[in-house]
């Protein structure tokens, strides 16, 4: 939590959401990855004390996504009254399954419903009518004023660097810009990798953040075993920004934008965003890539999702050690520079 988090004046479903973050063992969010996240991974994040999400429409049919969010529901219920899970929506207008998804959402009552590709609008009325929390996916300073403006409990601001969609603005000034007109719970996506990097997130004036790309190295992801493998051996000069995949911006891994055909030309045009379908399953583009964050060069192995947790734990404790420790080398030295004797 940070410090300027204690004089706000926060919504009940905001305040609720702050209290999952104090009762985590992290202010960790493992982030929604098409294709990438399930139950499997969710569950694990809830064991292992904090909060993980997977997309709707990773589950290839609606039948699927019902068995899926029925299984997810009773095992973090079985976990404890501390544990919660995290459902990500795309609200675009061409995706097609919205209305099926929205039910099963009313049925199953994830904690928090995250949305992205549109306006979280869609969601609030169902979502809020049993006590849940929306969150919904920014890149601009615009459209997170449409987001608040549309009645969102928390903002996540997906900053240049994130991995699959991404944004186009420096985390230190994207956050720095929406601070100013919003004091709800934020969340910064973007090259979230160490323990250090969740400390620095705060002091920037995040609430949490959301970590993928660490995350896609597990036993426990969707990912294919060639998908990870990759992604060891992967460092940031190995990814790709561009819309030509699915139409939306992303950082893609060359090597499967190679073997998939991309020429350099095509990588340039902008392809028609399109969610219709039961995309986990139909033959689109993204299917044959593989995406990845800025942070894709701190991936050494792959690991069970609780070791990836102690791990950030571990950093994040050394990074608030070593906080105090120049704090105590420091405020002596600024005392004296502006109070002489």
């Amino acid at each position: 939590m940070t410090s300027t988090s204690m004089d706000r004046q926060l919504t009940e479903a905001q305040k609720s959401f702050m209290n999952l973050l104090a009762t985590s063992a992290l202010p960790v969010m493992a982030a929604p990855m098409f294709l990438v996240s399930g139950p499997d991974l969710v569950i694990a994040c809830a064991r292992a004390g904090i909060i993980g999400a997977y997309p709707a429409a990773n589950a290839r049919n609606i039948e699927a996504l019902e068995e899926w969010m029925a299984h997810t529901s009773q095992e973090v219920q079985n976990i404890g009254p501390h544990a919660a899970w995290a459902l990500n929506m795309i609200v675009h207008s061409s995706y097609d399954r919205f209305a099926a998804e929205i039910a099963l959402v009313e049925k199953y009552q994830p904690k928090v419903v995250s949305t992205a590709l549109g306006s979280p609008k869609r969601v609030l009325e169902t979502v809020h009518g049993y006590g849940g929390v929306v969150m919904a996916d920014i890149t601009t300073p615009t459209l997170a004023r449409k987001a608040a403006d549309a009645g969102a409990d928390v903002l996540v601001l997906v900053t240049n660097g994130a991995g699959g969609h991404t944004g186009h603005y420096h985390p230190f000034a994207l956050l720095a810009e929406v601070r100013r007109f919003w004091k709800g719970p934020i969340g910064l996506a973007g090259a979230i990798t160490t323990g250090t990097d969740v400390r620095a997130a705060q002091l920037l004036g995040a609430d949490f953040v959301l970590a993928g790309t660490r995350f896609i190295a597990t036993n426990e992801s969707l990912a294919a075993p060639a998908y990870r493998e990759l992604l060891i051996t992967s460092k940031i000069e190995d990814l790709v920004q561009t819309k030509a995949v699915s139409g939306v911006l992303a950082n893609w891994l060359k090597p499967t934008l190679d073997q998939a055909g991309f020429t350099a030309e095509q990588l340039k045009e902008e392809k028609k965003i399109d969610f219709s379908g039961d995309i986990a399953s139909a033959p689109k583009a993204w299917k044959s890539v593989w995406s990845a964050g800025h942070g894709v060069g701190g991936i050494d192995r792959i690991s069970q999702v609780e070791d990836v947790v102690q791990e950030l734990r571990a950093g994040y404790a050394a990074a608030l050690i070593k906080e105090q420790t120049d704090l105590a080398q420091l405020l002596p030295l600024y005392a004296a520079k502006n109070h002489p004797q």
